[in-house]
């Protein structure tokens, strides 16, 4: 209870008020004035008391000595949060650090942020205290210590703003493992309802993202905990680069005073303070979608009580009714995050995915009156505009991937058209990469792949700048470019919104972020023609999304199987495969203004040239395409995933299901082989919407190993090369290659696993085991274990084995060389996934192993992958220029079906990263003739299948696919 005085009413103090009083002539202390000041403010001191006569001889006051504070702090409940006072006005920026000098960049092509997203000056930027202090034409600066830089007309940006981060509390390499949704500091198991958790507490500043993410022009993010949790826990707004300090706390954009343990401010409106709440599948640990919807009711029905409280306390403080206060301002440490998002001082971020959860989260919001400012991933708001605007205090920002669903049953209806819908909807689109389910590094290729699925420049562009700024409640300081401002710059070499598109250089906080500075990294090589400094073109995809929402998400993705001639018109070039790899047919001089034609009879092509080389030979009757200067090309070839093995990756009932493990219990003895090989061909399912998705960005073929579900056991087992556009196993074409590959994986143990009891198998047990069966004499007896591992051993066969580790490929290498030694063999070795392969490069080469980049842009995620080599801005090279110049043949794969349609544009961040190494045709060919050489499907796939582009080529963002051509199964199917 806090501490009181008593004080008299003022007639039993007028007796000692007389002239000969020597206190009075003195004057009175001045504590008893100020108590004095304060009775007569609050009214409890008179002899009135609302209207009505106090017998001051009765009526005594027992007034705090902390009542100031209290009715401050009652006050206090009532002012909303927001900027501090007179931040407008400030000429420093609170971060700034002493020491970073001025800088000034001249001639650039700004994109501030303002007039909606519309406003390019073209001018310069100066930078100084951390702040943004003029824009335009700045005129010499009197400043002593500025660092000039000419942009030569480049782009500049507000930093980018990732609203859904799990950076420093999903730390890289994760080495406390990962099992699902658990990871050691992303979610609690606690139970479901923890407001009082904080992510500042668990964030990791020495995560190898933090670089990584920031050299992609990442400068603020939101971080999350993770979604395990009904309830879990708060997050933080966060700057990336390192401060003097080094802490978590330095890293914090207006840290709100609950993190250094004052509980409110008399001078500032509160900040603003962040909350993750989640709803759905992932929560299943705690129960059903009934019991999480009763845990928020509990939850929010004591953080009511608790204001409840607190709103009677202050009503009595304020109406000067001290005596019938008992007890100090009720609160509560563990709800005082919910009380305040009942009081609206929290951004609360909702996970969410399916319609019935989020109509749950509209009732919930009205019926306890609280605003959900944005939810996320939310797979099926752009189904349901109308449920998101009957949220309590109007409709909610939508934070989603461009193209990242399938993967569960609750995403199953995301759409690329999403954004382009709630946009046209009025919603607030925030892109964002949920790192690490998404490399945070290129956030902005999202809002590129939005933009591409007709987002509209300029809310691409706001969608990772402005929006997720506004919603944060800090558009007072990030997300746009004018004086005052956080200096928070990207300087880029292209085109924000171009594929490749890469910072030159990074300011945070007005402090350039030395990315590749020990190294001199060179920027932008190759890139040097016009159109790179323009927006692309993109498709016009207004058919698409009519057709996405007629069908409730799921369009049937029907094809026009044509197997007449079919002439394409307005070809601009035929790529086809040579022995070199991907060679011109024809291409049309600069000079020449003619446009090709191709004619197709039975999916071959019988004819291509320019016009009236090939004109004559139309049949009568064939189906004319107009290409508009469009290209054909080969088709791709998606390596490494599930694709036609699961239909959903986490519902392990819609796909072949669990593989045994050999190295973890023995396999069942029915199957007489000790490693429980299984052939992925007697899995495969077709028609899959993975598989049909990817057939219309071009990927017509699909080499997958045994599906495994979370883990991949030791022993994956045979891979299978099918077409992803056939409609069942029995069709003609349909299966290319039942056997592929013998696939073999040698993974560091998983620390969690280790925890939890699995006897995961040493790296040299891994290779011992692979020896033995390698240089083993078979027999029947011996089972299709060795009988396979002969097959490898004796080069019929390639052996690919998942590593990323350069140590253990160096243990590989001596292996195959010894292999090959005594059995005077030559083995097909080939290394996927393969994060480190550029630190064997030259050995690589020289034993003829094959690499597949899985993915072609790594990630750090384990130890074993932790020595990547990125590229631009960090480093000159990446692990693909760099295997490519010492001759490895090399590919390019995805170990996630719902990623397999990217593959063109995987391509073209190949190229655009390579600083002009990697040409168009190569970049292609690492997709489609290096599979085929590495996996042996050049011979089984007798020329392969083709693809017709509209509009462009197969890399270029405007083209989209029109036709397969299949000379194999006699056809073209038209999209």
């Amino acid at each position: 209870m806090s501490s009181k005085v008593t004080i008299l009413p003022t007639a039993s103090l007028s007796g000692a008020g007389n002239s000969t009083n020597p206190r009075r002539r003195t004057g009175a202390p001045k504590a008893l004035l100020g108590l004095l000041a304060l009775c007569a403010v609050s009214f409890t001191c008179t002899f009135y008391r609302n209207g009505h006569p106090v017998d001051a001889r009765t009526d005594l006051q027992r007034i705090p000595l902390d009542a100031q504070e209290i009715l401050t702090r009652c006050a206090s409940l009532r002012t909303k949060s927001g900027p501090p006072l007179n931040f407008v006005d400030r000429s420093v920026s609170d971060r700034f650090e002493e020491g970073t000098p001025a800088t000034l960049i001249r001639n650039a092509t700004i994109w501030t942020g303002q007039k909606n997203g519309t406003e390019i000056i073209y001018g310069d930027l100066l930078l100084d205290k951390g702040i943004v202090k003029a824009i335009g034409q700045v005129p010499r600066t009197p400043l002593r210590d500025v660092r000039i830089l000419d942009a030569g007309g480049a782009w500049v940006t507000p930093g980018l703003i990732d609203f859904h981060s799990h950076v420093g509390v999903y730390s890289l390499p994760a080495l406390h493992g990962e099992f699902f949704f658990c990871t050691f500091n992303l979610n609690s198991n606690k139970g479901p309802i923890l407001p009082w958790l904080r992510t500042i507490d668990a964030f990791d500043t020495h995560d190898d993202s933090i670089e990584l993410v920031m050299s992609g022009g990442v400068t603020s993010m939101q971080v999350l905990p993770g979604s395990a949790n009904a309830i879990a826990g708060q997050a933080f707004m966060l700057k990336l680069r390192k401060t003097a300090e080094r802490s978590p706390t330095s890293m914090v954009i207006e840290p709100p005073p609950e993190i250094n343990g004052s509980h409110f401010s008399s001078s500032d409106p509160p900040r603003w303070r962040y909350l993750k709440q989640a709803v759905g599948e992932n929560i299943d640990r705690y129960g059903n979608r009934m019991d999480t919807i009763w845990a928020y009711r509990q939850a929010y029905e004591t953080a009511s009580q608790i204001k409840a409280s607190q709103d009677a306390y202050c009503a009595r403080a304020e109406a000067g009714l001290w005596k019938t206060i008992d007890g100090n301002f009720p609160e509560s440490s563990q709800y005082e995050a919910l009380v305040d998002v009942l009081r609206g001082r929290v951004k609360v971020s909702q996970h969410v995915y399916e319609t019935v959860d989020i109509d749950a989260i509209v009732r919930l919001s009205n019926e306890f009156k609280f605003h959900v400012d944005v939810i996320h991933h939310a797979a099926e708001a752009w189904l349901v505009p109308d449920v998101l605007r009957r949220m309590w205090g109007g409709p909610p920002a939508v934070a989603l991937f461009s193209d990242y669903y399938r993967n569960k049953r609750e995403s199953y209806r995301g759409s690329v058209h999403a954004p382009r819908v709630l946009a046209d909807n009025n919603f607030t689109v925030i892109l964002k990469t949920d790192h690490p389910a998404l490399n945070g590094r290129y956030l902005l290729y999202e809002a590129q792949e939005a933009y591409h699925y007709g987002l509209p420049l300029e809310l691409a562009l706001a969608s990772v700048t402005t929006a997720p700024a506004t919603v944060a409640g800090l558009s007072h300081r990030l997300g746009s470019l004018y004086p005052g401002m956080d200096a928070d710059v990207v300087l880029w070499d292209s085109h924000p919104l171009r594929l490749g598109s890469t910072p030159v250089a990074v300011w945070i906080d007005g402090i350039v972020q030395p990315l590749g500075e020990e190294i001199g990294v060179l920027v932008g090589k190759g890139k040097e023609a016009p159109e790179w400094r323009e927006p692309p073109n993109v498709p016009d995809w207004k058919r698409e999304r009519q057709e996405a929402l007629r069908w409730d998400g799921l369009p049937p993705l029907t094809v026009d199987q044509i197997s007449e001639a079919v002439a394409f018109t307005n070809v601009s070039t035929v790529l086809v495969r040579g022995a070199e790899g991907i060679e011109h047919l024809f291409r049309p001089s600069a000079h020449d203004h003619a446009r090709g034609v191709v004619i197709v009879h039975a999916g071959k092509i019988i004819c291509a040239g320019v016009d009236n080389t090939c004109s004559s030979l139309v049949p009568n009757g064939a189906r004319l395409i107009d290409l508009e200067g469009g290209s054909i090309a080969p088709a791709f070839i998606s390596f490494g995933s599930n694709l036609g093995l699961q239909e959903i990756a986490f519902e392990p009932s819609t796909g072949d299901g669990v593989l045994f493990d050999a190295f973890e219990k023995d396999v069942p003895r029915v199957l007489r082989d000790p490693g429980g090989i299984v052939q992925a061909a007697d899995g495969l399912e077709f028609q899959t919407r993975n598989a049909l998705i990817a057939y219309r960005a071009g990927v017509t073929v699909a080499t997958s190993p045994p599906n495994a579900i979370f883990t991949q056991p030791s022993f994956a087992g045979l891979s299978t090369t099918f077409r992803t556009g056939a409609l069942h196993a029995l069709a003609d074409g349909a299966v290319i290659q039942r056997i592929s590959a013998l696939h073999y994986v040698i993974r560091r143990p998983d620390a969690l696993m280790l925890q939890g009891g699995a006897q995961t198998p040493s790296v040299s047990t891994h290779i011992a085991v692979l020896r033995r069966l390698l240089l083993a004499e078979t027999n029947e007896q011996a089972g299709e274990t060795a009988q396979w591992f002969a097959k490898a051993a004796d080069g019929a066969l390639p052996l690919v084995i998942d590593v990323g580790s350069a140590d253990v490929m160096a243990a590989l290498l001596k292996l195959k060389d010894e292999v090959e030694q005594k059995r005077g063999t030559v083995m097909r070795m080939v290394f996927s996934g393969a994060a480190e392969a550029h630190l064997l490069a030259r050995e690589i080469g020289k034993a003829r192993v094959g690499v597949i980049l899985t993915p072609p842009r790594p990630l750090p995620k384990t130890w074993d992958d932790r020595r990547i080599l990125p590229g631009p801005p960090i480093s000159n090279d990446t692990s693909l220029v760099t295997l490519l110049a010492n001759k490895v043949i090399v590919g390019v794969g995805t170990a996630d079906a719902a990623l397999a349609a990217h593959t063109r544009f995987d391509l073209a961040w190949a190229t655009a990263e390579s600083n002009g190494r990697v040409s168009p045709e190569e970049a292609i060919g690492l997709a489609s003739v290096n599979l085929e050489r590495l996996l042996g499907i050049d011979q089984a796939f007798q020329g392969g299948e083709m693809v017709a582009w509209a509009r462009g080529g197969p890399l270029d963002m405007q083209s989209t696919v029109v036709g397969v051509l299949s000379s194999a199964q006699g056809r073209v199917d038209l999209l």
